[in-house]
């Protein structure tokens, strides 16, 4: 069985974690197909994604049953957790986390490494690493301290207490709260709005946004200019000045999106 299932609709792949069972604790089988899921999402037929989980958890985080993966757990990491990082921060194209239950450990990773996120209002998360004697991966020293600062990172990692959605909307960890039984189909209405924005221009607002996580202010201003470059130089931007001329909304073509190599990419 998979344990990890793709639909298509049209330009939106949705990636759904599939381990009900566990709650969607990750396995190695399951970080391998993941990583496979969001390396088909680079098909420039996709324009969006949407990553979310079955039944009632988004995915708690690392199974604890694979104690053969944790005895390397260093080597876990940087070969299997890390490339997923990676892959959603990569992807040249929006990533919507559907934030369906529990975002627990990895899980709470996986999500905050989504350019976007819903959440149901029944949803938490916790950075719970700390309650098996273990430190935060999968990007969350990264993510929690820029969002919080020191102090609310390190008191959700040293305590492992949950969050609810309430309180996470609160801090800025995710876009809006909605409620549970519209959660699938407000992610899917998202995903299908910038699925059919001006790709190129989402592309490259992407790349100069995670640079600027740990770039100066003059290496960014030299980025916006060159990506700023590119984007006027596209029939997506004559496109978005007719509609805004014409007072119309804008009517993109939804064909591939391919950033020139000029642009440069940063991985965290």
């Amino acid at each position: 069985m998979p344990e990890v299932t793709c639909v298509r609709d049209r330009s939106v792949l949705t990636v759904i974690l599939d381990r009900p069972r566990s709650l969607n604790a990750l396995t190695g089988s399951c970080r391998a197909e993941l990583l496979a899921a969001l390396d088909s999402a680079t098909d420039p037929a996709v324009r969006a994604v949407v990553l979310t989980g079955a039944g009632r958890a988004f995915c708690v985080g690392q199974d604890l049953a694979a104690t053969d993966e944790l005895a390397q757990a260093d080597v876990t990491v940087r070969d299997t957790y890390n490339p997923l990082v990676r892959a959603l921060k990569e992807l040249d194209k929006p990533v919507v986390a559907a934030v369906n239950g529990p975002a627990v450990g990895a899980g709470m990773g996986l999500a905050l490494a989504c350019d976007l996120r819903l959440m149901a209002d029944t949803a938490y998360f916790a950075c719970s690493f700390s309650k098996v004697g273990l430190v935060p991966d999968t990007g969350l020293s990264y993510e929690l301290v820029r969002r919080l600062g020191h102090a609310r990172a390190y008191e959700l990692a040293v305590t492992g207490r949950a969050i609810g959605a309430v309180e996470a909307e609160q801090h800025g960890l995710v876009n809006r709260v909605v409620p549970g039984e519209s959660l699938v189909r407000e992610a899917a209405e998202l995903a299908e709005q910038l699925s059919r924005g001006p790709g190129l221009a989402l592309a490259l607002t992407k790349r100069l946004f995670t640079a600027a996580a740990h770039a100066g202010a003059g290496a960014m201003l030299e980025r916006e200019a060159l990506s700023q470059g590119v984007a006027a130089a596209t029939a997506e931007h004559t496109e978005g000045v007719a509609a805004f001329r014409e007072k119309r909304g804008a009517n993109h073509d939804g064909g591939p999106v391919t950033v020139p190599a000029v642009v440069p990419l940063d991985a965290i």
